[in-house]
């Protein structure tokens, strides 16, 4: 779900003793008199032109009346809480399950309620063994195991002339091997060959010292680089085994060698029964001096992950196939969109693999920002909108209103893309606040999100009783509820003043009641943070969300 930067605040005793004061012992507003909170009468969304909303489940809302009653009434819009994202709709093949998210859809828009989506790109919650498995297990592989020992022949721990290179041993020709630290094809050394004159093929010879262990009925891709000072052909085998039998030996004749590093590759399935190899290269019967470097056995079904650009083209398909994929099913039926959400860390940092480790656990994290960089932002938008040209399409971050380098961060970035006319429409800041959130902070993200000149949305809006995390009915402490009521009233009067009218995107509130929200049920928090308690009662924020709605 989302995480939140908890500002340290006073200890929860020190707000209740001071339930009788007059003023906000965080803010200094008038917020703690008694019954201030009380205006909750009329449905939210009769109180304003712009959209009201609340994030709703899917088995809450088809199961429990009380729950979808509550948010008919209340709730012009809602945001599916997981329904439209990646993992819920993408299948570990790949393909496509929007099952529920249509049977949600279907029971919103026959309530007639709108559908806001959320979210078409962001780092959890994704379906990354998938994503995973395109780009071979996350990009950082290293492709198939190399089984040849000592391949580059960098280590020469013996140095003879019977095992010129740690792993190889001379079978005909003593002292025609030698290890050389020119003429190299990578790394610091290469294998030397001086041929003499008048040879055969096996007068010149060199063997893999140990067996290789290998599966019969797999394929092995066998390759090696080489170069002469002249040209000329040579020959190599592959000598199986099964068990310590040695079976018949695959010659492969006719390889061309030329005066500049050439890669031989030969495909060899190996045959029944046989469970180990060795490679041996037959260089003789022409006068020349030789250069063996980067031997390799692989097993030719594993395929090495892509790198660069080839890496790039993966991921950029993969983020264009999902965007059209999801907008195009709902286009002209849901109109508004977070397409890229939580682009950044608390550090004002555009996400990576390194800023953004996996939870232990966590097989749900596929950042996508890792592998496209900042451009994942201009081609998401750019999909979006390519996908429906008329749709509200809104980048969303939380924190915005707590961390002043993740704010003008966020800003920088929305301008970029406003400028590059990607499509973007709106932004969103998520504010999952606490009573002790500074309101002048609040103030002063509202004008630089409306500075932007895009729409702006409170996208996922509660206020937490409890930052400090006390024990105790916490929920039920007078002080915090005025407190939380003010914190309410406070954001929307903000909104009004600071984000001009055309500007005003909407507000959601994250969930129904205290018990559904993300904050007790996946944090597992002693909290209360929303307008609704565990009864579907009216708690003192409802009536300062509401009178803040009026202007009050």
């Amino acid at each position: 779900m989302k995480n939140k930067l908890i500002i340290p605040g006073l200890l929860l005793l020190t707000a209740v003793g001071m339930y009788s004061c007059k003023k906000d012992i965080y803010n200094g507003a008038n917020s703690l008199v008694e019954d201030q909170f009380t205006d909750n009468a009329a449905p939210l969304k009769s109180l304003v032109s712009f959209p009201i909303g609340l994030a709703a489940e899917y088995p809450l809302s088809s199961t429990n009346s009380s729950y979808w009653e509550t948010i008919k009434r209340e709730a012009g819009w809602i945001t599916f809480g997981n329904e439209l994202k990646n993992n819920a709709i993408v299948k570990a093949d790949g393909t496509y399950d929007f099952t529920t998210a249509d049977n949600f859809y279907n029971l919103a828009t026959t309530a007639g309620i709108k559908v806001f989506g959320h979210t078409l790109v962001w780092h959890s919650q994704q379906r990354a063994s998938y994503y995973n498995s395109l780009i071979g297990g996350g990009g950082s592989g290293t492709g198939p195991t190399n089984l040849a020992v000592n391949p580059g022949f960098e280590t020469t721990t013996i140095g003879t002339t019977a095992e010129p290179a740690d792993g190889w041993q001379v079978l005909n020709g003593p002292g025609q091997f030698v290890s050389t630290a020119s003429n190299v094809n990578t790394g610091s050394k290469a294998l030397q060959v001086n041929v003499p004159a008048g040879g055969q093929n096996y007068n010149t010879q060199l063997v893999s010292k140990a067996q290789i262990a290998v599966t019969a009925g797999k394929t092995y891709t066998i390759s090696f680089y080489i170069k002469g000072a002249s040209a000329q052909s040579i020959q190599f085998e592959i000598r199986p085994y099964s068990g310590a039998t040695a079976g018949s030996v695959n010659y492969q004749g006719g390889k061309a060698v030329t005066t500049s590093y050439t890669k031989i590759s030969y495909d060899y399935a190996i045959p029944a029964g046989v469970t180990a190899m060795q490679l041996a290269f037959d260089l003789g019967g022409t006068q020349n001096t030789l250069y063996l470097d980067d031997v390799s056995i692989t097993d030719a079904s594993i395929v090495a992950p892509p790198t660069g650009g080839a890496l790039t083209t993966i991921v950029d398909n993969a983020l264009k196939k999902h965007i059209q994929t999801v907008v195009g099913r709902y286009v002209g039926k849901i109109t508004a969109w977070d397409v890229i959400n939580e682009p950044f860390t608390d550090a004002g940092e555009i996400r990576n693999n390194t800023n953004t480790p996996v939870p232990a656990g966590r097989t749900d994290i596929f950042v996508w920002q890792n592998y496209l960089g900042r451009d994942y932002a201009s081609k998401s938008f750019t999909y979006a909108r390519a996908s429906d040209p008329n749709a509200d399409l809104y980048m969303n971050d939380y924190n915005l209103e707590s961390s002043t380098v993740k704010l003008d961060a966020f800003v920088a970035l929305a301008k970029e893309l406003k400028a590059a006319n990607t499509g973007i429409t709106g932004v969103g800041t998520q504010m999952h606040c606490n009573i002790n959130t500074s309101y002048n902070m609040i103030n002063d993200m509202f004008q630089k999100l409306a500075a932007t000149g895009l729409k702006v949305r409170i996208s996922e809006l509660d206020v937490r009783l409890n930052p400090s995390e006390k024990v105790g009915a916490v929920a039920t402490f007078p002080a915090l509820r005025n407190l939380q009521a003010a914190m309410y009233n406070h954001v929307v009067k903000a909104y009004y003043k600071y984000v001009p009218e055309a500007q005003r995107g909407g507000i959601t509130v994250w969930g129904v009641t205290d018990a559904d929200s993300w904050i007790t049920t996946s944090l597992a928090k002693n909290d209360g943070p929303l307008l609704f308690d565990g009864s579907y009662n009216k708690k003192p924020a409802f009536g300062g969300f509401s009178q803040g709605l009026k202007g009050q």
